[in-house]
């Protein structure tokens, strides 16, 4: 991917059709699969100042791809009134510097940390053991088979990096379903068991954090099933997945 930067000079007088022009030209610019995302942005301290963010494909997808391409002339339509107020355009390469702030919780610190993971897969598997379907999977589980499923979804929400440093991280996860060959009717069963549970030991229940951890239980336990099968040959240097809250963050109360 490559962000492009377009920096204009926008007399305040002009701001709200300019505002209202791209409004219209991002209808085009959503539609060209070129496109990741787009942002305009304003400046607070010199209002004349606007920043347009896109995220291309590659600058090549965007130079030949959108601009030769079936949306252009409907975007270009749109924002030709103010080509002469750009002050800058360019691409940039995204680097490895990046990374979120504190101003939002992790998933980790809003489930509750590493006790309440190890409270949830602790009970969780008590009930798996009583379950027929489940319990062929699991009857022959290690002692300490709950406490690395918390120390892996901890990892996952943003917690320590337990389970690469101690366990061998995604590949290691991978492993330990090779060759099982998990049924739909067993992962779905797993999941459901797993809701009940965080319900059961009192994991927080607001709808913010249950839509994340329920779409991270789906994700994980479809790979899973899918790299047990009996001619799976999943890749075992993939990184180690990251959950956070999607389109949702915790509702967090004004003071």
């Amino acid at each position: 991917m490559i962000v492009e930067y377009i920096r204009y000079r926008i007399d305040p007088q002009d701001a709200a059709d300019f505002e209202a022009a791209y409004a219209r030209a991002s209808v085009p610019l959503a539609a060209a699969p070129e496109c990741v995302d787009y942002e305009l942005s304003r400046c607070v301290d010199e209002p004349s100042s606007y920043i347009l963010r896109i995220c291309w494909t590659s600058a090549d997808d965007h130079m030949r791809g959108f601009r030769g391409g079936e949306h252009f002339p409907a975007f270009f339509a749109e924002i030709k009134p103010y080509v002469q107020r750009i002050e800058e355009m360019r691409h940039y390469e995204r680097t490895a510097v990046r990374g979120a702030g504190s101003s939002v919780p992790t998933m980790y610190d809003w489930t509750g940390g590493s006790a309440a993971l190890e409270r949830l897969t602790e009970h969780f598997y008590t009930n798996v053991l009583k379950d027929e379907l489940l319990r062929p999977l699991f009857e022959h589980m290690a002692p300490d088979h709950p406490k690395w499923v918390a120390a892996w979804l901890g990892e996952v929400f943003r917690g320590p990096e337990r389970y690469s440093r101690e366990r061998g991280g995604y590949a290691a996860m991978v492993r330990h379903h090779l060759g099982k060959s998990i049924t739909e009717a067993q992962r779905r069963r797993w999941v459901a068991l797993l809701m009940d549970a965080a319900d059961e030991v009192g994991l927080p229940d607001d709808p913010e954090f249950r839509a994340a951890f329920a779409s991270y239980i789906e994700w994980g336990t479809r790979i899973a099933l899918a790299n047990s099968q009996p001619d799976a040959k999943p890749p075992l240097q993939a990184p180690m997945p990251h959950w956070g809250w999607g389109v949702a963050p915790p509702y967090i109360p004004a003071d």
